[in-house]
């Protein structure tokens, strides 16, 4: 049994790492969060301490250490996209492998700095890409593999899940946090879409605004015309009029990769890698920190040639826009 510490406990995601520290039969000693509303925590580990203050929950993670020789084995990272280079440095220095959920830092050169960090410590990050595990895109990867090693894929790429004006007043909606639309919500199809396709070789951006983001990436076998949105009025006409506020597709030569269901345990299945020696380190990761970071740096290339079919659609829609400054 391998004992775990959870930093950030409030948040959206912090209930399918505690429910896979609970089902690879570990324990969870001490929790963190600035908010309280963490209740979730009694139908996993009720005798967890909490705390609201980074201050005093280190200070609790140094007594165990030096009062009770309790070791910190893993510490799960569940805080905002800004905070994870902090929070993993923070597991190292603790003597603690880190799990960390994605993007697992924001800019290409806090990986080079990490990777320094593993060397010095001699311990582990490992982040969460889940969707490297999903059955539907093992399949697709396996496909590609075997098929002919010179063949270019056509790829389109669409999420579309819009968000209130809440969105808008969280560090989610904050570049400077979160990274931008397309490294909060698209990252991990950008990863995926290299763990497939291989290594990215050209990185265009049509758009990028404060609630949607579309561009073209080519890999080595793959040409990818993608577009993201947390803007409902950009969902298509016949999915608003059946009630969703969500649409995700991924076409690939025309073909739909159906990848909606499958979702539920694969942190479990992440968690399992990592405490069996594998899970997906800081060079797997580089590259869709890469991505994203490009998209976010290097200015609007024009609208032609390969681009995404819904482009023209949501420039003539209204942004929904904030009602924050």
């Amino acid at each position: 049994m391998k004992n775990f510490a959870l930093i950030g406990a409030a948040g959206y995601i912090a209930p399918r790492h505690l429910k896979a520290i609970k089902d690879t039969n570990n324990n969870l000693i001490a929790a963190l969060d600035k908010f309280d509303s963490v209740g979730v925590m009694d139908s996993y580990f009720p005798e967890a301490d909490f705390f609201v203050e980074f201050e005093r929950f280190d200070r609790h993670i140094e007594k165990l250490h030096r009062l009770r020789n309790i070791e910190l084995d893993y510490v799960s990272i569940c805080t905002p996209n800004y905070l994870h280079d902090s929070h993993i440095r923070m597991a190292l220095r603790r003597g603690a492998d880190a799990i960390c959920e994605k993007p697992l830092v924001l800019n290409p050169w806090n990986i080079d700095a990490l990777a320094e960090i593993e060397k010095e410590t001699g311990n582990q990050i490992f982040s969460i890409l889940q969707l490297r595990l999903h059955p539907s895109i093992i399949a697709l990867r396996e496909k590609v593999k075997k098929g002919p090693k010179d063949k270019i894929y056509d790829v389109d790429l669409t999420y579309l899940t819009s968000r209130g004006h809440w969105y808008y007043t969280s560090w989610k909606g904050d570049k400077d946090k979160s990274g931008g639309i397309a490294t909060n919500i698209g990252v991990h199809f950008y990863d995926m879409l290299g763990w497939i396709f291989g290594e990215v070789k050209e990185n265009k951006v049509h758009i990028h605004t404060h609630d949607r983001a579309a561009g073209y990436l080519e890999f080595e076998q793959a040409r990818v015309r993608w577009f993201l949105s947390i803007n409902y009025n950009t969902i298509p006409s016949e999915v608003q009029n059946i009630g969703q506020r969500t649409y995700r597709s991924i076409k690939v030569e025309g073909e739909e990769i159906e990848f909606s269901n499958g979702f539920t345990d694969l942190h479990t299945e992440s968690y399992k890698d990592i405490l069996n020696g594998k899970g997906f380190d800081l060079q797997d990761a580089k590259q869709s920190i890469e991505i994203v970071h490009g998209i976010r740096n290097d200015g609007l290339a024009p609208i032609q040639g390969e681009y995404h079919p819904l482009i023209k659609l949501a420039q003539s829609k209204h942004p929904f826009e904030s009602t924050t400054t």
